[in-house]
């Protein structure tokens, strides 16, 4: 089949929802780290396509695939050398196009990455940059200047190895700007030419059949004397560029922005609903953690409140962990000390500006505290995302370099390299997590498939059960204000539809009133088993949690008539089994 063929077969909308990505769940995956289908001790597609039946069973509906083409891998495949290429250790572009249509046999979209704010300097493009003459076109590919001291008022982004935006290139005999490592030179999207081949990359991608990109680092895109060189106004132009040709060419497909700032800064990613479809909510995930180790609400609460109005087909994504560090760079310097604390007391937990764990030894390993995250991520406004690993609670090895500590072998099951690879264990890529308690012996696929109260499928009956409705993917958010401050307590509402959220972020059990005398005369059903609470009346109602509880409220617009409630509907109320 044929790449524009493909493209036409491939079911983007198979729900006949341009909107798609407001309810979807999304699980984000390196392909390295995975599954290795041919024993060199890589992940790879075949891999990947065998594993496919165990990905629609955790109930997601789209795989975001970390990148993928050919690489040095200094950076973990973001230093790109080739973006119309599978790196060999993966497959070839015929095993791509086979695991993506048996993707979508199964319903399941694929986002991958376009990294445009640089390449590798191992690239075509920069090869030939360094050793054109100044002024030619070839070197106007990239950023370069005799003088370092050159938009001075820009941050370095990785403090840890990088002192410096600007590095010395003997070939060329000028300075290049890196937003990044130094092994990554920054394209210059002030040249045209560079645009129409970041454009011709993306067409290729969505051609096979892809369903979504993501855009990495996009705030970072042009350059400008006398500013931090973020969030320009010529960055959204060559983003509206894009989103442009994406409409036209390319229905029901998606962009998700890459954009670590507050989230003031990051509602002009959206545009009037002309750039980005989606994009991270980065500043809500430590205070997520903050709130919980505080025993406080305050922290979540006040984040929400600092985030804008977006356009209503626009959409954020969330995340409790990822395959970089936890960033703190959202926070303030006050706070960030507290979550070091807390949370990464051994400085080599610590990478750049954030922590770099993952989500179960964030917790200690408390399954309450587990549960309640993931509680969270399922209800707080935006589209969730699960890292691989995290629904079994792997642990991480924060004795391995740079971020790799988070992304070690998918642990399938007790036997060899964890049934990961048939190969040497010297082989892999990275050595498997083998140390208790997270180690692969006790953490892993199988055990908990076996085990009917593992981890595993209680994630798979949350997914189940938020998926029950449309509310937390595209509800209004309204937050309840009890007294115990310890209690988070809010709304979600669709259409009628509302749900209403309440969490004991307190390790000690815990009481609440609330004033729900809005939905008076209804009763309290919860989603996970239907089981009615007492009714609720004018007087606050009262709710006991143990330690991490929660609980998941339901509202329907079809059980109330006369009264307070009229035009509310009946509260079909829904526990998350913590309380």
């Amino acid at each position: 089949m044929r790449r524009e063929d493909a493209a036409k077969a491939a079911p983007v909308a198979p729900n006949g929802d341009p909107r798609w990505y407001k309810d979807a769940i999304i699980y984000q995956l390196h392909v390295k780290a995975y599954r290795d289908g041919d024993s060199d001790g890589y992940g790879d597609f075949r891999g990947l396509l065998d594993k496919l039946d165990y990905v629609q069973s955790l109930g997601v509906d789209c795989l975001w695939l970390l990148p993928f083409y050919p690489s040095p891998l200094r950076d973990d495949g973001y230093d790109i050398a080739d973006y119309k290429a599978i790196n060999p250790t993966y497959g070839t572009l015929d095993d791509f196009q086979r695991f993506l249509d048996e993707a979508h046999r199964r319903g399941l979209r694929v986002v991958t990455e376009l990294v445009i704010n640089h390449t590798s300097d191992q690239h075509p493009w920069f090869q030939r940059a360094r050793t054109a003459p100044r002024g030619s076109p070839e070197r106007d590919w990239y950023v370069w200047t005799d003088d370092p001291n050159k938009y001075a008022g820009t941050r370095i982004i990785f403090t840890d190895t990088e002192t410096s935006n600007w590095t010395w290139d003997p070939v060329a005999q000028q300075f290049f700007w890196h937003r990044f490592f130094s092994h990554q030179p920054d394209l210059n999207f002030d040249n045209p030419a560079v645009l129409e081949a970041v454009t011709d990359a993306m067409r290729f991608w969505l051609d096979m059949g892809v369903d979504g990109l993501r855009l990495d680092a996009i705030p970072y895109l042009v350059e400008r004397e006398g500013t931090n060189c973020e969030n320009l106004p010529e960055t959204h132009a060559v983003l509206k560029r894009l989103r442009a040709t994406l409409d036209a060419e390319y229905a029901g497909r998606i962009f998700l922005a890459e954009a670590n700032q507050w989230p003031p800064d990051v509602r002009p990613y959206f545009g009037d609903s002309d750039e980005c479809h989606m994009a991270f909510h980065f500043p809500v995930m430590p205070r997520m953690y903050m709130a919980v180790a505080r025993q406080d609400r305050t922290p979540i609460v006040e984040i929400m409140a600092r985030t804008p109005e977006i356009p209503p087909d626009c959409q954020w994504a969330i995340f409790l962990r990822n395959h970089d560090e936890l960033t703190l760079e959202m926070v303030t310097d006050e706070e960030r000390d507290y979550m070091y604390t807390e949370y990464a007391k051994d400085p080599r937990m610590r990478i750049n500006v954030g922590i770099r764990r993952r989500l179960a030894p964030l917790m200690g390993n408390d399954r309450r505290k587990i549960e309640l995250l993931n509680t969270l991520l399922m209800s707080m406004p935006g589209t969730p995302i699960v890292y691989y690993g995290d629904e079994i609670g792997m642990g991480d090895n924060v004795f391995l370099g740079d971020r790799n500590g988070v992304r070690t072998p998918m642990q399938w099951n007790g036997s060899w390299n964890s049934g990961f690879s048939e190969t040497d264990s010297a082989a892999l890529y990275s050595p498997i997590i083998v140390d208790p308690p997270y180690g692969f012996q006790g953490v892993n696929v199988m055990a908990q498939e076996r085990t009917e109260a593992s981890l595993l499928r209680w994630m798979r009956r949350l997914i189940a059960v938020r998926k029950t409705t449309q509310a937390f993917g595209r509800g209004r958010l309204e937050f309840l204000h009890p007294l115990n401050r310890r209690v988070l307590v809010f709304l979600r509402e669709h259409e009628g539809d509302t749900i209403l959220v309440a969490c004991n972020l307190a390790k000690s059990a815990e009481a609440v009133q609330l004033d729900l005398s809005r939905f008076a005369g209804c009763t309290p059903l919860e989603m996970w088993s239907d089981q009615p609470f007492p009714p609720i009346d004018e007087t606050p109602y009262a709710l006991t949690f143990g330690p991490y509880g929660y609980y998941w409220f339901r509202i329907r617009g079809d059980a109330v008539a006369d009264g307070p409630g009229a035009g509310v509907g009946a509260l079909e109320a829904g526990q998350g089994g913590g309380a």
